[in-house]
């Protein structure tokens, strides 16, 4: 039988253990803290925003430790060069149509994995001489089960397609070999990932409110009848059907060779307007399309000739412009 004031690391060890955690979070933090600039889908961007402060937190929480456990305060250090390195492929989703890799990483790989192992410390922690980390520990693991449960919540909603999906999952198993390799965030333990019960928590990161605020910049007041034509001719996009394509151009719109040449990256999407706006008797849309290959966007302007909808022009724009300003 065990001492009861023997515990599983040393000072230095813990220490340690506290600056790979700190690397980690620290990290982490700074990562979702750029992605918000780069992510146009609000629930997502939402979703980063509440997170880093609490990332944050822990990591300022970590660095305090350290000086209790006589290290210098504040410091992070990676557990491996792998680590490293998965770390570093994390960081590299950074294109706007990208935010599905950017959530899958976080929210499917990193944190399951930081929960998992802030979970097997604390049930291994000594309960006489170690309260300190064992609270930042179960503050830790109260935020991670609830951020994972938003993130997923989130990614279920941007999941709109099978090509979304098989992304989704390329993305979490090239992850998840880099983590295995390094060996996770402490170097030293099996890397294992909190079970999808584990992580099971209620929404108080309001990620059905964020999905809600989202929905509401899309709900505009268009006219029935062009809202059939839009949903005409986004139809006729994603089945690569130009004839049907040129039914709602008006005679004098011709499509400049930039639009042409993308207008195939819309066949086999998804479909829906992002953003809406009524200027005198036009009508400025923007519709995207989710294609297998890329999205793709497209500025138009539709007039009504009093029997019909026509675009009067078509362009098409970046693909992270696809909320309203």
């Amino acid at each position: 039988m065990s001492h009861p004031l023997a515990g599983h690391l040393e000072v230095d060890d813990s220490a340690r253990t506290v600056r790979h955690y700190r690397y980690a979070v620290e990290r982490m933090t700074r990562i979702l803290g750029g992605w918000i600039a780069l992510t146009p889908e609000l629930s997502a961007k939402l979703l980063m925003g509440r997170h880093v402060w609490d990332n944050a937190q822990h990591a300022d929480a970590w660095g305090k430790r350290l000086p209790e456990l006589r290290a210098a305060a504040q410091v992070s250090e990676p557990a491996s060069a792998g680590l490293v390195a998965f770390m570093d492929a994390l960081e590299e989703a950074e294109a706007p149509g990208e935010t599905i890799e950017r959530l899958v990483a976080v929210y499917r790989v990193l944190k399951p994995h930081l929960l998992a192992t802030y979970e097997a410390h604390l049930a291994r922690a000594n309960a006489v001489y170690e309260p300190p980390t064992c609270r930042i520990l179960a503050r830790a693991i109260e935020d991670e089960r609830r951020h994972i449960t938003a993130g997923e919540t989130v990614l279920r909603h941007l999941l709109r397609s099978p090509e979304l999906e098989r992304r989704a999952h390329a993305r979490e198993v090239r992850l998840w070999t880099l983590l295995h390799a390094s060996g996770g965030v402490t170097g030293t333990e099996p890397v294992t990932r909190a079970s999808a019960e584990a992580a099971t928590a209620p929404l108080s990161d309001d990620a059905a409110e964020f999905i809600r605020l989202e929905r509401s910049t899309t709900e505009w007041r268009i006219a029935p009848e062009l809202a059939a034509a839009l949903a005409a001719l986004g139809e006729a996009l994603v089945a690569g059907d130009p004839t049907a394509v040129r039914r709602w151009l008006s005679a004098e719109t011709v499509p400049g060779p930039e639009v042409t040449a993308r207008l195939g990256d819309a066949r086999g999407g998804r479909h829906r307007v992002v953003a809406f706006a009524r200027v005198g008797a036009h009508r400025l849309v923007k519709l995207r399309i989710d294609g297998p290959a890329q999205p793709i966007t497209l500025l138009m302007r539709w007039v009504s000739d009093g029997a019909d909808w026509r675009i009067a022009a078509l362009e098409t724009v970046s693909a992270s412009a696809v909320q309203p300003a």
